[in-house]
């Protein structure tokens, strides 16, 4: 791949790419920078250690608004009301334990957490998080993780969590995790469904895995993820509105 010009943006143009989806390489992460990626269908994705990349996949993985798989039990689960969800209350966390514990390393390096946090404090980047009751997460064993959230309902177990960047009716998603068994399901789809709520008109996955295909993910051509990509961010009336969970 030819290194792109001197430019303000260290990517060449997504729809003048090649299917392996590389666009560019180096730059830096400052918020603006990274607003215009997703403006353009792009996103970076890089092991610590390494320059930037910037990627463009083709296909594009989305899961529409309206194609969202919820499994029988998943569906019982959430109806018992287990799990409560709160919009924006601990970004960097979330976004923190998105990359820990993987074998293959981490692609959230220090630099990539201090941008999308001042991204979130813009009102750019959100995340959703799902909490069980304390004692449902002590019963799961899983007591070294235990971050809390306490009110007059109780004290809840921070269970898992989505994170992403939102662009007028775009919502691209970066990456989910779990502590609780299906807290970053529940995450996901309760994620969708305030998307729904919302207006939002776009949900991007970028590449699809066994957990989003799961739930609905399919792939779709670069073309046409851009041509809805340029419709979705031109709405700029659609707000994330981060209401009390």
């Amino acid at each position: 791949m030819k290194r792109p010009p001197a430019d303000p943006v260290p990517w060449t143009p997504p729809d003048e790419a090649d299917g392996e989806g590389l666009v560019g390489i180096g730059g830096d992460l400052d918020p603006a920078i990274l607003l215009r990626a997703y403006a353009d269908g792009v996103f970076p994705w890089f092991n610590e250690g390494d320059p930037i990349l910037w990627w463009s996949p083709d296909p594009r993985a989305v899961i529409e608004l309206d194609g969202l798989h919820v499994s029988k039990s998943l569906a019982r689960k959430m109806r018992k009301g287990i799990f409560r969800v709160t919009l924006d209350r601990r970004f960097e966390t979330v976004m923190r334990q998105c990359g820990e514990r993987r074998d293959e390393g981490t692609w959230v390096t220090e630099g990539m957490v201090k941008s999308y946090a001042e991204l979130h404090r813009l009102g750019y980047a959100h995340s959703l998080e799902t909490w069980v009751p304390l004692e449902y997460a002590i019963a799961s064993g899983r007591l070294q993780q235990i971050e809390t959230l306490s009110d007059e309902t109780g004290i809840w177990a921070l269970a898992g969590g989505v994170y992403g960047v939102a662009i007028g009716g775009l919502f691209a998603a970066e990456s989910m995790f779990h502590y609780i068994t299906d807290g970053s399901k529940v995450a996901l789809a309760s994620l969708i469904h305030h998307l729904q709520q919302r207006g939002y008109t776009l949900f991007d996955v970028q590449m699809t895995t066994d957990h989003t295909l799961s739930m609905g993910a399919r792939e779709i051509s670069r073309k046409s993820y851009l041509r809805r990509l340029r419709a979705a961010t031109a709405n700029r009336s659609i707000a994330y509105t981060a209401t009390p969970g």
